[in-house]
């Protein structure tokens, strides 16, 4: 991947563009508590070359509900349920959304 291409990609949420510091500092966490939620499978960093862990925007946004979590007293391994079961009705509710809509588009069944 070239320069360029990686420059494309930051527009991308799932593209790794942060390093487990920066990650840590721009969610206010510590880089333990990104080990620690990795750990519990709540998000898996890609790795560098070097084999280091990237975590992108998608990732950091799911990390920082965790954290607020936490912080509000929920253990850690309910916190990422909790956070699991919120994406998963998320992407429920939009799924449901795009299926009105494409009936809608379609009209009324036929009698």
């Amino acid at each position: 991947m070239t320069a360029d291409d990686s420059f494309g990609r930051l527009d991308d949420d799932d593209y790794p563009a942060y390093t487990m510091g920066r990650a840590a500092e721009m969610i206010g966490a510590t880089q333990g508590f990104l080990r620690a939620i990795g750990e519990a499978r709540l998000i898996t960093p890609l790795r560098s070359e070097g084999g280091h862990r990237r975590y992108s925007r998608y990732q950091l946004r799911i990390a920082a509900r965790a954290r607020e979590l936490v912080d509000q007293g929920t253990p850690i391994e309910a916190a990422c349920r909790i956070v699991i079961l919120e994406d998963q009705l998320e992407e429920a509710q939009r799924i449901n959304a795009e299926y009105r809509r494409a009936a809608e588009k379609s009209g009324p069944p036929a009698a």
